[in-house]
Formats: structure tokens, sequence, C-alpha cells
């Protein structure tokens, strides 16, 4: 099964965010709960969590800013 990771709204006119740090090796095994990455909009930063415990699989890349809902990994579990 896999999860897909997407860009969140961080807030009501949020419609892109740059995508920071990851806070996970591509292919590790991460935690429900654990930081996956760090997402920056104009108005703020936030550590985003992993929803599901599983692989990772990175699609995204630092520095790269993303329109909110485009997939930036993948948990498989």
């Amino acid at each position: 099964m896999k999860t897909e990771i997407c860009i969140p709204g961080l807030g009501a006119g949020m419609s892109e965010g740059t995508l920071v740090e990851w806070h996970v090796d591509d292919s590790a095994d991460i935690v429900e709960g654990a930081i996956l990455y760090t997402l920056e909009s104009e108005k703020t930063a936030q550590d985003v969590e992993a929803p599901v415990s599983g692989k990772v699989r990175r699609i995204g890349v630092v520095g790269e800013v993303y329109p909110v809902g485009e997939v930036v990994a993948i948990i498989e579990h």
C-alpha cells in the first residue's frame, strides 16, 4: 500500500510552498508522527509529519517551490 505525501495548505491564501529540508533520508523507514520535512510559505514555516509508518520515497527537491497538493513523497507501508 502507498500513501502520497502532498504539499499541505498552511493558511487560507496559501497556494504554494518551498520544501526547505528533508528530515529523513530517501528509502529510510519512518514512523507515523515523525517529522518528514519542513515547508515554508510567505508567512510561516512548518514541520510536516508522516501520516503513516513505512519506507519513504522522496520525490520533492529541497529549495524547490511546489503548489499545494503536489506530491513530494510516497510512503510505502
